[in-house]
């Protein structure tokens, strides 16, 4: 008769024990009848799980390799930099084996390591099922070797000849007042993005890409904000005629509109009558994917389509030209009332309408003569004696039009026709005006054209005048600074708010509600702290560690717990054998 072969159980007081089959210590029962040493020594649960992998970083944009050419953006510690870091760990994924059974990732933590040392560590917590019905838990630290790679963006930005379709934006105008417009709408909403390199040239800027589709995708954002064509060209590069695949290199120019913000139109009879049988003298209001225009006389306005433009293309009378302004000083006004307006909802405080009849002289005319004039304006209701503006004087201007300037002769255009008013230091013609304004811009990383290398003192001038003409202009247009970001100046801080009163109708003025926060605007010194001699030794602990760790509830083990953490802990059997809560799910993702 054969006997079982059963460990004999010993009981100590209330607790059941039993003999390990291998070293005969007491234990508390389980299926396989092992202590967790023997267990450990005879069943390795981190077997075919790497320990050490290699993860890539590119140097320029800190971009981290995931797969088949892909990188992706993590910071440290993130979420995301974790899932990347359990992809590239070999075995893991493999849910059996020829002779382990199911391996399950229960939890994952990071591991402090020195700033400077190109690893990164990892703790893992892992169960497999060693025999039938018995599952063992093990802790083991798996350590990255951070290797320097360059990303495939970054290759080409340091190649020669690398990019593959270029973008010329040109405008044939002598001013550059509305590249600087578009420069700020496309740093709003990141068009440039993907973008190699951007050149400047005097009537333009040349946009260079990577490849066809980005350029493309740059393309469609400026035909929403210009009216503008396109003509596309493309050049063979190479050639092969066994795999029947050419290399070619892609060319787009894109021509904008000639008109420009505050540019003085005669529009022809037909297009007139078609926007709503507008008068045909009238001003730009603003640049989009259409021109919109306004009767500076009755304040109507109206839309030019894009296609309508380029079928029969016009070039403005007037250009808003530095050159072709006039100061005027406002001396008084009388508001002006239509009888169209009064079956419709008032516009303004008290019912009063936008259009005003203005009484103005020439700045330059002020105690040499007293030659005043007279004429409706749309920015009637901004005005108030005193005020200083820009306009078009036509008494003395000539058109370019023959029609309009047969017009004008005989007397049947206005005398003048205001354009903006003027605030602050510009208004009252202080040489430093620009540095006291309360708002700056962010400008494009850019490189001068071969044009641009070898610039005269003229031409630096020139520019200097366009941007401030450029900043002028968003001063005093509420409108087009809704659609750029304009952010705080150092002047913003000291200067208080002047409070509207009453009587005070001018929206178009700046306010500070308008600035978006910028870095310099705490002109204050910090606060003194006092320091010991223990902050003084470990100036590097200033720094939270596991702050972002935290940030995405992920466990992490500081630097003074890191320095004895062991590689890898000791097998335990798990606990009524039951599988624990898995990490992450077949597509990455936490759980």
């Amino acid at each position: 008769m054969e006997i079982a072969n059963v460990a004999p159980a010993i009981t100590h007081g209330t607790t059941s024990t039993i003999l390990c089959c291998l070293c005969a210590t007491p234990i508390a029962p389980n299926p396989s009848n092992t202590c967790p040493s023997c267990l450990a020594s005879t069943a390795d649960v981190t077997r075919g799980i790497s320990t050490e992998a290699t993860l890539h970083q590119c140097r320029g944009c800190s971009r981290w390799h995931q797969d088949a050419g892909k990188w992706i953006g993590c910071e440290l510690e993130s979420r995301e930099l974790m899932g990347l870091c359990l992809n590239n760990v070999s075995g893991l994924r493999k849910k059996k084996d020829g002779a382990g059974g199911r391996v399950r990732l229960v939890d994952a933590a990071w591991v402090w390591t020195e700033p400077h040392s190109m690893r990164l560590k990892i703790r893992l917590t892992i169960q497999r099922e060693v025999v039938s019905g018995t599952i063992l838990q093990q802790s083991f630290v798996v350590t990255f070797i951070v290797r320097n790679q360059q990303c495939i963006e970054c290759q080409a930005a340091f190649r020669q000849g690398s990019w593959k379709s270029l973008v010329q934006v040109r405008q044939r105008v002598g001013h550059k007042r509305t590249f600087l417009f578009l420069e700020q709408l496309i740093l709003k909403h990141g068009a440039h993005r993907g973008c190699l390199s951007i050149e400047t040239f005097r009537d333009g800027m040349d946009f260079y890409f990577p490849d066809k589709g980005k350029a493309a995708r740059f393309i469609s954002f400026l035909e929403d904000v210009v009216p503008m064509k396109v003509k596309s060209s493309k050049k063979l590069i190479g050639t092969d005629d066994k795999s029947n695949v050419s290399n070619y290199k892609y060319t787009n120019l894109v021509e904008i509109c000639t008109l420009c913000k505050d540019d003085l139109l005669f529009l022809p009879k037909k297009l007139a009558r078609s926007i709503g049988n507008i008068s045909r003298l009238v001003l730009v209001k603003n640049i989009s994917n259409v021109i919109s225009v306004i009767d500076p006389l009755t304040g109507q306005t109206g839309n030019i389509e894009s296609d309508a433009y380029w079928r029969d293309p016009f070039r403005p009378v007037i250009t808003a030209a530095r050159t072709r302004l006039t100061r005027f000083v406002i001396l008084g006004k009388d508001p002006v009332f239509l009888e169209r307006n009064m079956s419709k909802k008032a516009v303004g405080k008290n019912q009063r309408s936008k259009l005003a009849r203005i009484t103005a002289a020439r700045e330059a005319d002020l105690g040499m003569n007293d030659s005043q004039m007279e004429e409706c304006s749309h920015l009637g209701y901004l005005m108030k004696s005193g005020d200083v503006c820009v306009g078009y004087d036509l008494t003395e201007a000539q058109l370019v039009d023959d029609e309009a300037e047969e017009l004008r002769t005989s007397g049947k255009l206005p005398d003048f026709v205001l354009v903006r008013k003027l605030y602050g230091g510009v208004a009252s013609g202080e040489s430093d005006a620009a540095k006291k304004r309360v708002f700056h811009l962010q400008r494009l990383d850019v490189k001068k054209g071969d044009e641009n290398t070898r610039k005269k003192k003229k031409d630096v001038d020139m520019e200097d005048a366009d941007e401030e003409d450029f900043m002028q202009e968003l001063e005093a247009d509420k409108e087009m600074r809704t659609r750029v970001n304009i952010y705080k100046s150092v002047v913003a801080v000291k200067e208080t708010e002047d409070k509207d009163d009453g009587e005070d109708e001018d929206d178009q003025k700046i306010t500070l509600d308008e600035l978006l926060d910028n870095l310099v605007l705490d002109s204050k010194p910090d606060e003194a702290i006092e320091v010991d001699d223990d902050m003084k030794n470990n100036q590097g602990e200033f720094i939270s560690e596991g702050e972002r760790a935290a940030k995405d509830k992920i466990v992490y083990v500081g630097r003074d717990e890191a320095l004895h953490i062991m590689s890898k802990d000791m097998a335990v059997p798990v606990a009524g054998n039951v599988w624990g809560k898995e990490f992450m799910d077949k597509d990455g993702n936490f759980l």
